[in-house]
């Protein structure tokens, strides 16, 4: 049985050779859901595949007609013959479950990484297939295989990881779950450890200034973070961990579907680490001790005219790290640090449907609580945030669906107490942002051309009007060729100290003696996909380049003196390079190699004087390889890093003062199995399989309170090689109809 559901069609005086729909099924509930990552297989044997909410785009070929044929594992496929004069349609293309003819087979792979060719902007996907490439216990963990975003530790007590795009650090990356500002203020320096990974759908990782919608925050990019929904979880989900390293991981999650329209799901997540490791011997445990809890339940609801989504996610975290042996009682005698942190957040989105379905408003709110305390001997901070957030917006078009825009509201109030004692000198940043804004972004789009424009105006209680202009492009030079560029400016508030907490587990004292001013940045970029045959089988490498530079900055200088951290405005120049190429090709059936190299030039005045910034390697290279049995039930993944040279901050050692010192050259690999069988999988995998080590990560760990002490100079890996096991089941929750 075949069906295709013809819904517009729209003749305009331009010629447009592309079309644009979406692949869905009807469950036997009648709710429609769409299918991600359907394969496409086109007349040409080219092969693409829908988004993550089962649209796709295509472009006429001047040989029509072209023939599509959409396939989706356990679903009949469908045929679509497009002409010439069907330019600028739109389709919708139901797919049915095979069970109607138990005699037809169909076999599909759903690729769970790449650049959507549907936005403007250049939007990279990170799909569930990608997250299971690896352990991914947290989110920090899952960018693991992704060569755009680098993960590091921030020194060698706390266990803190931080993440930087184009080689800035991650309070210039604006992350977002689902679309709803997150990880800021207090949430910034702990807060990747908090959210596990089992509960990510998908990750999009958008480099550049973003578009104006979401706010005035993106400088470096955005990473937007997609949690599964009630509809999409089994009706039990569990997954066990454990490795060498003493830790120990336990997830549930369950999803409920509620008559046709309401749906709900439990995320529900435990974590400890309980072993004392010493590896290198230097007194100090090599990662922290202690527990994490976080929770969230969340509804949907889907009706004819409104969807809306209401959430309530929290957690509490305490861990203990320093010397061996060492608890918060012993800190007058002994190093140690102590964190303990709590939260809780609010979040509800509506949206209201139009008879248009280019018309819609979609309303968010979100109100967040946090409080956190970090002890590190005789250092103290303490915190406290409230943070409310609203966004209305509006979509609609000028005469015709060439022409649309998007207008709207924001609101922010952020609430936000900082209180550092440091060896009796006191610091506080105690404040209450307030910043209601309107926005307003056009988008053009005709046959091989995509423009989008866009400018946010944002009022400063203390620095008044802020504006934000942004635009962004994409040209299809060719079938298999897309361009895109960008450039925009960004802004923020610096939180210096919640920002550096990692720099506390140092003797250098903080000097901060200036007004601090709002960061400001522009960034400009451009990139290149190519889609091309290898050996025979569809591959594609992906170029881009971006400059950003800051007309104000908050610099966080370690080089004017050894013994200490001083905080100023930018006085000078700043600025970042990132260039980076990927390729990306299947040499075999079920086989999946991925090569990236990325290079970043990131300066400013340090040290009175403009040097590469610290603890950023300018080369960076990655290789994942990632094989799939004919019978899906073993999967096999490799990834191999290699970092290049990074500069050393000005640091004491033995009485000498040490300057313009690079780190060497040094390999990571990883690897992991897994077993499928029935609801259950089975993997096991090693971290850092070289075996390579830091050597004396802590400068002068032998004399924790004397003045040369130094745990900020961390640029490899601190741990060993580390194995793990986990389990993971899956019951998948049986579809019914509502009665009522």
């Amino acid at each position: 049985m075949k069906y295709i559901k013809y819904v517009f069609l729209i003749c305009v005086f331009q010629l447009n050779a592309q079309v644009k729909g979406v692949v869905f099924s009807i469950e036997e509930n009648q709710h429609k859901t769409p299918l991600a990552y359907a394969q496409i297989n086109s007349s040409d044997k080219s092969v693409f595949y829908t988004d993550e909410n089962g649209n796709f785009e295509y472009i006429i070929s001047r040989n029509a007609p072209d023939t599509l044929i959409f396939s989706y594992l356990g679903y009949i496929s469908d045929t679509l013959i497009l002409n010439k004069s069907d330019r600028f349609a739109g389709y919708e293309i139901q797919l049915y479950p095979e069970n109607i003819l138990k005699d037809i087979i169909i076999t599909t792979t759903k690729k769970s990484h790449g650049i959507s060719r549907m936005d403007a902007l250049q939007v990279e996907r990170i799909g569930q297939g990608e997250l299971r490439k690896a352990a991914c216990c947290n989110l920090s963990e899952s960018f693991e295989t992704n060569a755009s975003v680098d993960v590091n530790m921030t020194d060698a007590v706390t266990g803190t990881k931080k993440i930087q795009l184009l080689g800035l650090d991650g309070q210039y990356t604006q992350i977002q779950f689902e679309n709803v500002p997150a990880l800021r203020g207090l949430e910034m320096p702990f807060g990747l450890n908090s959210v596990p990974g089992t509960w990510v759908n998908s990750i999009q990782i958008t480099k550049g200034a973003g578009n104006v919608v979401n706010g005035y925050e993106s400088m470096a990019g955005l990473i937007n973070v997609e949690f599964l929904k009630g509809h999409d979880l089994p009706l039990l989900f569990v997954n066990l961990y454990g490795n060498i390293f003493g830790r120990f991981e336990t997830n549930v999650q369950t999803g409920i579907e509620i008559g046709k329209k309401w749906s709900t799901g439990i995320f529900l997540h435990y974590s400890e680490n309980f072993m004392e490791m010493d590896q290198n011997k230097d007194g100090f445990r090599d990662i922290p001790v202690g527990r994490l809890l976080s929770a969230m339940n969340r509804w949907n609801y889907e009706g004819e005219k409104i969807e809306a989504q209401f959430s309530i996610r929290a957690f509490q975290e305490n861990k203990f790290a320093g010397q061996i042996n060492t608890f918060e009682r012993d800190f007058d005698t002994r190093y140690g640090t102590a964190l303990n942190q709590s939260g809780i957040e609010f979040t509800s989105k509506t949206g209201f449907l139009f008879k248009q379905v280019y018309r819609s408003l979609g309303v968010i709110l979100n109100y967040k609580y946090q409080d956190l305390n970090f002890k590190l001997s005789n250092t103290n901070f303490q915190g406290f945030q409230n943070r409310v957030y609203g966004n209305i917006v509006y979509d609609d078009i000028f005469g015709n669906t060439y022409h649309k825009y998007r207008t709207g509201l924001s609101f922010v109030y952020d609430d936000l107490s900082q209180n550092l004692l440091q060896r009796g000198n006191q610091l506080s940043d105690i404040r209450t942002d307030v910043v209601p804004g309107a926005f307003f972004e056009y988008t053009y789009t005709s046959t091989r051309f995509t423009g989008v424009a866009g400018l946010r105006y944002d009022h400063h209680l203390k620095f008044k009007g802020m504006l934000s202009p942004r635009i962004h492009g994409k040209v299809i030079l060719t079938e298999k060729t897309d361009l895109r560029f960008t450039a925009g400016r960004g802004w923020r508030m610096p939180n210096f100290m919640v920002d550096n907490l990692s720099l506390l587990a140092s003797s250098r004292n903080w000097i901060a003696s200036q007004e601090l001013r709002p960061e400001i940045s522009w960034n400009t970029g451009i990139s290149l996909v190519q889609r091309f045959k290898l050996f025979g089988r569809d591959a594609s490498v992906v170029g881009d380049y971006y400059y950003t530079f800051f007309e104000q900055q908050l610099i966080v200088d370690r080089d004017l003196a050894s013994n200490e951290v001083v905080f100023k405005n930018l006085d000078g120049r700043s600025f970042s390079n990132a260039v980076q190429i990927e390729l990306e090709t299947e040499p075999l059936k079920r086989f999946f190699v991925r090569i990236a190299y990325k290079y970043l030039d990131i300066k400013a005045e340090y040290g009175n004087k403009l040097q590469q910034q610290v603890l950023i390697p300018k080369h960076r290279g990655m290789v994942n390889l990632a094989y799939k049995t004919r019978n899906k039930r073993w999967e096999f993944d490799l990834t191999g890093h290699l970092y290049g040279t990074s500069r050393l901050p000005a640091y004491q050692e033995s009485g000498v003062v040490i300057t313009d010192k690079w780190t060497p050259v040094y390999p990571i690999l990883n690897g992991q199995v897994t077993h499928i069988y029935k609801n259950w999988d089975f993997y096991i995998g090693l971290e850092n399989m070289t075996n390579y080590r830091q050597k004396n990560p802590i400068v002068d760990a032998q004399n924790p309170f004397g003045t040369t002490f130094d745990a900020t100079q961390v640029w490899g890996p601190i741990m060993g090689t580390n194995a793990y096991i986990g389990i993971r089941f899956n019951l998948k929750q049986k579809k019914h109809e509502d009665n009522d």
